[in-house]
């Protein structure tokens, strides 16, 4: 098995000290792993504006029909309000919904991708 995983692997970069991703091949499509730490809640906005360039720019960089998998911590909360329903369901344990919950329920949406995978307890 480990040798299947290890002759996938095609590449891998480091693109910050916040985000890397890698790139196996599939039998139908390559799958990228991106993995990331989102900046906290408490840090400024810049940092967070730069993060999600860097992860809109790394997600974009890849063809559409490539499977794409984010894998990591957005360190956020969305909260059960009506506009979050078709993305977080009802599961969310949140109170309230914090500046990074907006900020990641708007970039999933925006690129059409797959909601959580989260399971009720």
């Amino acid at each position: 098995m480990q040798h299947r995983i290890v002759s996938a692997f095609n590449r891998g970069e480091l693109v910050s000290g916040r985000m890397s991703y890698i790139v196996l091949r599939g039998h139908w499509c390559n799958i990228i792993i991106v993995n990331f730490q989102a900046p906290s809640e408490e840090k400024i906005d810049d940092s967070k504006e730069c993060f999600y360039e860097e992860l809109e720019q790394v997600f974009n960089y890849f063809c559409k029909y490539h499977m794409k998998i984010l894998l990591g911590d957005f360190n956020a909360n969305v909260w059960r309000e009506n506009i979050f329903k078709p993305t977080a369901e009802n599961e969310s344990q949140c109170q309230d919904s914090n500046d990074n919950g907006v900020r990641i329920v708007y970039f999933v949406t925006s690129k059409n991708l797959v909601k959580s995978t989260m399971f009720q307890h």
